[in-house]
């Protein structure tokens, strides 16, 4: 089930609620009880490595990359 964020139109409330698809769009605020909420575009975390934004740090020849350790590829 996703957590979706909302913006309350009413009371500009910010929130997040975990609702299922099918149900998205029932969401009301917490503040002020209004079911007049916007749903947000929000960023997600993962776990996959392939989406991930980390990028290795470039290789100086030697087999651990970092050249300045005791791995013996000097």
């Amino acid at each position: 089930m996703p957590i979706y964020e909302y913006l309350c139109e009413t009371c500009e409330t910010k929130f997040e609620e975990l609702v299922p698809d099918s149900q998205a769009s029932t969401a009301r605020c917490p503040k002020c009880g209004t079911r007049e909420v916007q749903r947000l575009l929000s960023l997600f975390a993962t776990n996959n490595a392939a989406s991930s934004s980390y990028s290795p740090p470039k290789s100086s020849g030697h087999a651990c990359g970092c050249g300045s350790c005791s791995c013996g590829s000097h």
